[in-house]
């Protein structure tokens, strides 16, 4: 059966207050419209129409993909009217399936099996709400068969006491929708045509309307303004926390943590509070995350420690290392392995040989370290002269004494040890003790300025 899905995604979004078409806001990692089209692609339809209207030419050029086709509705006249625009790309299809921009958590199993329950008729996907304030009530007759939905600013008060809310989501057979589109009128509190008024056509003509639940509610919210946003950002996280415990990855609070990318992870990895996780992350074994860390885009290898107030971007991290708390591994950076970088340490563009350590306060960037070396506290790779980066070379087992400068470019040989509080602009030769140092004088008979009276 030939499968069509209609998103729609016209709506200016007023409430949330912004210049930012509402669907373009973002969910973890991505637009919500995004999270939309993404769910749609796994039921594998025949076609994607997306509606658009306001901000049109910027959702477009934010959402890609060669199996989208775009139909516009330039005046915002209801969601019937919104279906009808995407009717020149529906000829020939059999299932249409209804979706929303807004509503970002609906699940591929939940469609599914509304596409399923409904088969070549009309399908509709209700939640049953608590408090149903704001929602379209679904009316049934003496015998449970839905009859109905009844908008909440045309319901009566006894209407109004339902607590089974229409989610906008259905399914239409594709041979009959144009027929009831043409049909709709818009004598209503809104002045609106609405998707809704086709169903007491298809129970006129006699089809049976088959409904299926979510086993969440959640998976209906839409999202009107950025406190729902929010909100939905909070169930966002938690789905994605479920997935990773279930997986075998320990999380100290699920409701502290954010994935706005992908992770992946070996056996015994363990992530504190407020850790967040953007990009391609990939964890070896037995990996330890502190608190208030960013992961972005990064490798890191079995047994690694990554203690608090860690920022680790496009970098990777080898097997055995510890770092931080309050280090920054920015682009590039490379550990071998058996590392120590301490607090307040920023590598940048650098390689540490295995078993090296860069323990306090130091800036390393654009440098190759190699295997054993010492970095003491201060040191400071010189690699921008103001108009072009060089680059500092370290030979294995060096010792680099603290508060030094290497200005580049410019090599330390191996088994250097270059003395504290020097600055080393020429090359210091392996195995020896290399220092700048002015010689200090003590100056007998001086004494400390005082203040005047």
């Amino acid at each position: 059966m030939t499968l069509g899905i209609v998103i729609l995604a016209a709506g200016q979004g007023t409430r949330m207050k912004s210049r930012l078409p509402k669907v373009l806001h973002r969910l973890g990692d991505r637009p919500l419209l995004q999270h939309v089209i993404d769910t749609a692609r796994a039921l594998q339809p025949t076609r994607i129409i997306v509606v658009h209207g306001h901000g049109g030419d910027q959702v477009r050029e934010t959402i890609m993909g060669d199996d989208l086709y775009w139909a516009e509705q330039a005046e915002q006249l209801g969601t019937g009217h919104a279906v009808a625009q995407a009717l020149p790309h529906l000829a020939g299809i059999e299932q249409v399936l209804v979706l929303y921009g807004d509503v970002p958590l609906i699940r591929t199993e939940t469609l599914q099996g509304l596409l399923d329950v409904a088969g070549n008729g009309f399908g509709l996907l209700t939640v049953n709400l608590e408090d149903p304030t704001g929602y379209g009530r679904i009316c049934r007759d003496s015998a449970g068969r839905v009859e109905r939905i009844i908008e909440q600013k045309d319901a009566t008060p006894q209407q109004l006491t339902i607590h089974e809310v229409n989610t906008g989501i259905m399914v239409l057979p594709g041979h009959r929708l144009a027929d009831w589109l043409g049909r709709l009128g818009n004598d209503n509190a809104q002045s609106e045509y609405y998707l809704t008024d086709v169903l007491p056509m298809a129970v006129a003509e006699g089809l049976s309307v088959a409904v299926a639940q979510p086993t969440d509610p959640v998976e209906a919210e839409g999202v009107n303004d950025r406190a729902q946003l929010a909100a939905l950002e909070r169930a966002w996280q938690r789905r994605q926390a479920d997935a990773l415990m279930r997986g075998g990855l320990t999380l100290r609070d699920p409701a502290r943590f954010d994935l706005r990318g992908t992770l992946r992870h070996g056996m015994d990895c363990e992530i504190d509070i407020d850790v967040l996780i953007e990009g391609e992350v990939e964890l070896g074994e037995g990996v330890r995350i502190g608190p208030h860390c960013v992961l972005r885009d990064c490798r890191i290898d079995d047994g690694v420690e990554v203690q608090a107030h860690c920022v680790i971007e496009q970098a990777r991290i080898g097997s055995g290392s510890r770092v931080g708390p309050f280090s920054r591994l920015r682009p590039g950076a490379e550990l071998a392995g058996g590392n120590h970088v301490g607090n307040f340490v920023e590598i940048k563009n650098a390689t540490i040989g295995e078993g090296s350590k860069v323990n306090h306060l130091s800036y390393v960037g654009d440098a190759e370290l190699g295997c054993g070396v010492n970095v003491g506290a201060g040191t400071i790779t010189c690699n921008y002269d103001g108009a072009n980066k060089h680059r500092t070379l370290i030979g294995d087992r060096a010792f680099i004494g603290s508060n030094t400068a290497l200005v580049a470019p410019v090599t330390v040989g191996k088994g250097a040890t270059i003395g504290a509080g020097s600055v080393i602009s020429k090359d210091a030769p392996e195995e020896r003790l290399t220092l700048t140092r002015a010689r200090q004088t003590t100056i007998e008979g001086w004494k400390r300025p005082e203040k005047k009276s």
